[in-house]
């Protein structure tokens, strides 16, 4: 075939680059929803597509489900896979206006006692969860499943009769942290980094950090790995990295630690890429198809990371 000169498209990533590799992870592996979310963020595709695949998980009572978030399977609208969702439409910018009211009627229909939401809604049961994440008649509300929802909610000016518990819920959920664990301080940031009252959200965050430092829930060097606890009940090797509190300089999760350890955090990140262009999932697999649609979210987000910090991912 003859050399036409052609230059590749201006959207195209260098062969070889860890940019490249995992878009072609992706191609292969990733389902619609994740495909057109990597060409969004990194290939300028529009987010139009991406919500329209979005919408095939959207169910009549503004919920979200269909396996959004791949540890609960099944049909059913779950407050996970909402937050979910959240985030979806918060990356294409697309995160207010009548979607989102759908969803803060559904949040309020599922709300507990205490106007915050439940880790896991009973209406699971029946339908394949992760061991991890059981089923219960009556959940209580929990600080995992609300702090990131309500963080963005609040990050994107939304206003609604649900939100005013529910962000009560947060800050006395975070300010009376004592002993606690990696996902539940993740939670606890997503809320402090977008609360409305800065001032106390930067008081909580200071306190947070302490608290992450004296319980060694980050793994601050990579290196020396034995040298920080994996909390109870997470998998064999399931550590936590600065980069994984601090997703982007911005976060008030960032003063938690010092130039040199978020180096090191984001070097680990970096080689952690895997031969196929996909980055490994931490947590525990326990079965094949939501392993696979993890590793496509986890190298997404691995590159929109690594490229807030600055670092080359083209």
């Amino acid at each position: 075939m003859a050399e036409t000169g052609a230059s590749p498209l201006p959207s195209t990533p260098p062969a070889r680059s860890p940019l490249f590799r995992a878009e072609q992870f992706v191609w292969l592996n990733a389902r619609v929803l994740e495909q057109r979310l990597f060409a969004h963020h990194f290939l300028h595709g529009s987010p139009d597509a991406v919500e329209a695949a979005l919408d095939a998980y959207r169910n009549e009572d503004g919920g979200y489900g269909h396996a959004l978030e791949p540890d609960l399977r099944g049909p059913v609208s779950q407050p996970l896979h909402t937050a979910h969702a959240l985030r979806v439409l918060d990356a294409i910018g697309r995160c207010g206006g009548q979607r989102v009211e759908r969803v803060c009627r559904y949040l309020t229909a599922i709300s507990t006692a205490d106007g915050a939401l439940p880790a896991i809604h009973p209406s699971q049961r029946g339908y394949p969860a992760a061991p991890f994440v059981p089923v219960v008649d009556d959940p209580p509300s929990d600080l995992l499943a609300t702090g990131p929802v309500v963080g963005l909610l609040h990050w994107n000016e939304v206003w609604h009769a649900w939100l005013f518990r529910a962000t009560d819920f947060c800050w006395q959920a975070v300010e009376s942290l004592e002993k606690s664990h990696p996902y539940e301080v993740e939670a606890a940031v997503a809320f402090l980094d977008s609360a409305p009252d800065r001032s106390r959200a930067e008081a909580a965050a200071d306190r947070l950090g302490r608290l992450v430092r004296e319980q060694r829930l980050a793994a601050l060097d990579p290196e020396r790995l034995d040298a920080f606890p994996v909390a109870s009940g997470y998998a064999p090797g399931e550590h936590h990295f600065p980069h994984d509190f601090a997703r982007t300089p911005e976060s008030l999760a960032r003063a938690w630690f010092t130039d040199d350890e978020m180096a090191r955090s984001l070097d680990h990140l970096a080689a952690e890429q895997q031969d196929d262009g996909g980055w490994p999932i931490r947590w525990r697999q326990w079965a094949p198809a939501p392993a696979l649609e993890a590793r496509s979210l986890v190298t997404i987000e691995a590159l929109r990371t690594l490229r807030a910090y600055g670092r080359y991912v083209g």
